[in-house]
């Protein structure tokens, strides 16, 4: 009879299974799906972009009330002097302090006295030289120095794309192996941007495998036509805005990275906060359609 039972309760299991699977794994539940979710936005170009001129308190409590956890800080001379509260504030807010642009000595012992590790990024070079291998080698020299600062204070250190040869997102890759290769460089990496990438476009897919290892963050713009860009207008547009970001995003989550993805004020005759938000209700919008 026992026999009998268990026989009956394996067949019924086995007709459940077949007539009523699983249910699927939620997309939000895979890495991938992540990626676009809130708590994994930068904020990048808030500070001298800013039309409110906001100091670090206010520029925390906006990035709080957007509810962005990472803050990646661009400045101009004006600001050195508010390096530290910039750290003390982002801090009391409980936001992660993502990336520093350039150098400035001013913040060495600040990094070391906050225990900050914020990742540096700067404009990849783009020297001239009479081949590609010497240009390479030249470019990775020139930026020896931060590599070696970035190092010594264990942060990683971005090549970040603004044009020109540097941009490329070859040349990127290939400086960025040159280093980890000669110069035992594990913690350089890459920085691309959508708004300095639009002549990238139609090649975007093989561009992100090339570059994925590699990525550091991905920080995205609305798209418009490259045309329209090299002729001056709409270069820095609001995600969702554009004509081209939805298939990129999708190309972005399709390659499964599932790094940081920074969003972008960069327009001076806007209040920052507004800019941020413009980003993310699209970046909703687009992730609402199927991203």
């Amino acid at each position: 009879m026992a026999t009998m039972i268990f026989r009956t309760l394996i067949a019924a299991a086995f007709v459940s299974t077949v007539c009523h699977p699983a249910a699927p794994v939620a997309a939000d539940d895979a890495p991938t799906a992540r990626v676009f979710a809130a708590d994994n936005l930068v904020a990048w170009c808030i500070v001298p972009f800013d039309a409110n001129k906001r100091g670090p308190a206010a520029r925390a409590e906006m990035l709080a009330r957007l509810g962005i956890k990472h803050v990646a800080y661009d400045w101009r001379a004006e600001h050195v002097a508010t390096f530290e509260e910039e750290i003390l504030q982002y801090k009391k807010h409980d936001l992660n302090y993502f990336a520093f642009w350039s150098w400035h000595d001013a913040m060495e012992p600040l990094i070391k006295k906050h225990g900050i590790r914020p990742q540096i990024w700067s404009t990849a070079p783009s020297p001239n030289a009479d081949t590609q291998l010497e240009r390479v080698k030249v470019a990775a020299v020139s930026v020896l120095p931060l590599v070696e600062k970035s190092r010594s204070l264990g942060c990683r250190f971005g090549l970040y794309n603004h044009g020109g040869w540097g941009g490329s997102p070859d040349n990127l890759v290939a400086v960025c192996e040159y280093l980890r290769k000669h110069h035992d460089a594990d913690h350089v990496g890459i920085v691309y941007n959508f708004h300095h990438g639009h002549e990238h476009m139609a090649a975007f897919s093989d561009h992100l495998q090339t570059m994925k290892p590699y990525l550091l963050c991905l920080n995205i713009n609305g798209m418009d036509d490259a045309a329209t860009v090299a002729g001056g207008s709409n270069k820095i547009l609001p995600v969702g805005s554009g004509k081209h970001e939805l298939s990129m995003l999708q190309t972005v989550k399709d390659s499964g990275y599932d790094g940081p993805i920074g969003i972008l004020d960069h327009r001076s005759n806007l209040d920052a906060e507004k800019s941020l938000r413009q980003n993310i209700d699209g970046l909703k919008k687009l992730v609402a359609r199927g991203l």
